[in-house]
């Protein structure tokens, strides 16, 4: 049976490089399909020049790379915030962030439903509706753009499951897929392996870190919950044929922290279980 497909995230490189240099960056590790996070100073297309635009694809051409999927994070944003202001501002950043992937040929954008972190939350029926009539208007703005939008699991939003997942996808509409964070699914205490078959085809991108439970945390592999073995087992299973995204998170600007390291020790794993080996 084939190996899975690895790419990069560049989100280690969110302070530290622009989103060209992280994709340069990592290109010298060893890779040629990346995520590219979708936030600023890193990368922020409605500040990209018409040349910086020329400069990623004529780099991503010339080098023969390309990028799996963009990831917008839950850092300034919400798109089922109460305030209807913040929910235009979110859609309006995603649909520059489909434009800036049709433009780049990247297949995905992944969308996150928005954080719950206060004392007395909306009701969940009220953040839902907004997510769902959000996303319906980003998928009719992605249509015919060759962008699909993806939503991801995270365990500090008000929708954390596999389950979650493809009930919110169906509500939105078949076009939209997942893109399934095996690290969230295991901090929550879900089998990754098994919501990867109740998912089956819906899961088109996958991203791959390790926690423990005490705190939640995207470390390197090996340091955590997270087996990759059944992971690989369940993915092949269902026929998957996207990318397994190294989504470490160690920044790069802070002392002590080797996220070069981390991603390549991480990878050797992977290989062990099923994915193709670096280089």
């Amino acid at each position: 049976m084939s190996q899975l497909s690895v790419a990069a995230s560049t989100f280690p490189y969110l302070y530290s490089h622009s989103g060209l240099d992280a994709l340069k960056h990592l290109n010298g590790l060893g890779y040629d399909i990346f995520e590219l996070m979708i936030f600023p100073p890193h990368c922020w297309p409605r500040e990209l020049s018409v040349a910086d635009r020329k400069a990623y694809k004529s780099w991503l051409d010339g080098e023969g790379c390309r990028i799996s999927s963009f990831c917008y994070p839950l850092l300034d944003n919400n798109p089922n915030g109460v305030d209807r202001l913040m929910r235009a501002y979110t859609l309006d950043r995603y649909r520059e962030a489909i434009d800036l992937a049709a433009e780049l040929e990247c297949p995905y954008v992944v969308a996150i439903p928005g954080p719950v972190n206060s004392l007395i939350n909306p009701p969940h029926e009220w953040m839902l509706n907004w997510f769902v009539e959000g996303m319906k208007q980003l998928v009719d703005y992605a249509d015919g753009t060759g962008v699909q939008l993806l939503l991801e699991n995270v365990p500090f939003t008000y929708l954390p499951t596999a389950k979650d997942m493809v009930e919110t996808a169906k509500l939105i509409g078949p076009e939209v897929g997942i893109n399934f964070d095996i690290c969230n699914s295991a901090f929550i205490k879900e089998d990754p392996a098994e919501a990867i078959r109740m998912m089956g085809d819906m899961v088109k991108n996958v991203h791959i870190s390790d926690s423990g439970y005490d705190e939640f945390v995207h470390a390197k592999l090996g340091t955590g919950i997270v087996d990759p073995g059944p992971v690989a087992a369940a993915l092949k299973e269902i026929g998957f044929t996207g990318e397994t995204v190294l989504e470490i998170i160690a920044d790069a600007l802070l002392p002590g922290t080797d996220p070069d390291g981390d991603i390549k020790a991480s990878h050797a794993i992977l290989a062990e279980n099923g994915w193709k080996p670096l280089g």
